[in-house]
């Protein structure tokens, strides 16, 4: 029953941020035509708001990690939980994927659409390493100091920001460059550059596990 929890956790989770990223980026095009500056910060504070309200509300349960770089990382760090990693990677990618739709339904956009966004440029890829690496960094950094308590809010602070200062507008999660692919809206991703930004993903989470071991090794 508790692994059940857990997976429909994550499953609700993915789903929920995925529908308000790809969602607040319909709405923000809507709400601020032509004005990209102000569509992309209308995206970035309704992310990181969704952000803390499902770290605060969904941790307890599942760990909160909508992410499979998070809970590999983790699987690696504790040298244990592998099998989660593996069970959430599939609800992970189905919630992200479900919550695109979700969002193009809410909006009255065609369900079945595609993105044509294109993205895969090397600052993009480059950004996507930065992005990521940072977060992982932020989520393992606080654990070991014994700040787990913070998390939700650096998290969203974080994401907030690297909205802004990453070329990608950080992504920095496979499971929603895969989900953002159904919806050819400001927060599309063309399925061609998806591969690009989940391979840099998985780079930057080996980047940001390197330096949690490294930097926060008398904390461990």
């Amino acid at each position: 029953m508790k692994t059940s929890r857990a997976l429909l956790s994550e499953f609700l989770g993915s789903a929920i941020l995925a529908a308000t990223v790809v969602g607040s980026g319909i709405a923000a095009e809507q709400l601020s035509p032509h004005q990209v500056g102000l569509e992309l910060l209308e995206n970035s504070l309704a992310t990181a708001g969704i952000l803390y309200v499902l770290i605060t509300l969904l941790g307890p349960i599942s760990g909160a990690h909508f992410n499979p770089v998070v809970s590999f990382v983790d699987a690696a760090l504790h040298t244990r939980n592998w099998w989660r990693a593996f069970s959430y990677l599939p609800f992970q990618v189905a919630g992200c994927s479900a919550g695109a739709l979700l969002a193009n339904a809410m909006f009255a956009l065609p369900l079945g659409e595609i993105s044509t966004h294109h993205r895969a440029s090397t600052p993009h890829l480059l950004a996507e390493v930065v992005a990521t690496a940072g977060l992982i960094l932020v989520i393992f950094g606080l654990a070991r100091v014994g700040r787990a308590a913070a998390t939700a809010a650096a998290v969203a602070s974080y994401i907030g920001a690297a909205y802004f200062f990453t070329s990608s507008t950080s992504v920095a999660n496979p499971a929603i460059a895969v989900g953002r692919m159904f919806s050819n809206s400001f927060a599309g991703i063309a399925p061609a550059s998806v591969p690009g930004f989940v391979a840099m993903e998985i780079v930057g989470g080996l980047l940001g596990l390197g330096l949690v071991s490294f930097l926060f090794t008398d904390h461990e």
